[in-house]
């Protein structure tokens, strides 16, 4: 059990930005029993945004979003939001948080919180990549009697 809320804000958002596929092929083998407290529910979240990251805050738009709330038979109660229309990754992440507030925490961060940061981390590169792939370099040319 962690008591930086930090960790948790982060492996939170790790796991709620992760495609399900990765989710589903880093599930642990043996699920355990749980009460749902919120079923998945779908429903539609404002997104604010800021002119150069530091303006003032603006409504951008509105995304798709899956919220759920379980709670282990042990007690421990995990939350989920996540962008788009999938319950199951919605259960997963829910799941997760909060088996990852128990003593099979430690386990938890080697075995999927790992894996699922080294493939965003790798992701991002390939990102970057991409995009220095499409790089134009403009340059001004003077001419001689200037």
């Amino acid at each position: 059990m962690t008591s930086d809320p930090f960790a948790r804000r982060d492996w939170m958002g790790l796991i709620a930005r992760a495609p399900l596929a990765r989710l589903d092929a880093l599930w642990p083998d043996d699920p355990p029993a749980f009460t749902w407290l919120r079923a998945p529910e779908m429903g539609a979240m404002m997104v604010q945004g800021r002119a150069g990251a530091v303006g003032a805050a603006f409504n951008l738009g509105e995304v798709t979003v899956t919220r759920a709330t379980v709670r282990l038979d042990c007690g421990t109660v995990g939350h989920a939001l996540v962008q788009g229309r999938s319950a199951r990754k919605a259960e997963r992440a829910a799941l997760l948080d909060a088996l990852l507030q128990t003593g099979a925490g430690a386990g938890l961060h080697a075995r999927v919180l790992g894996p699922l940061r080294d493939a965003e981390c790798g992701d991002a590169e390939t990102r970057a990549r991409r995009a220095a792939a499409t790089k134009v370099d403009f340059f001004t040319m003077a001419r001689g009697d200037a």
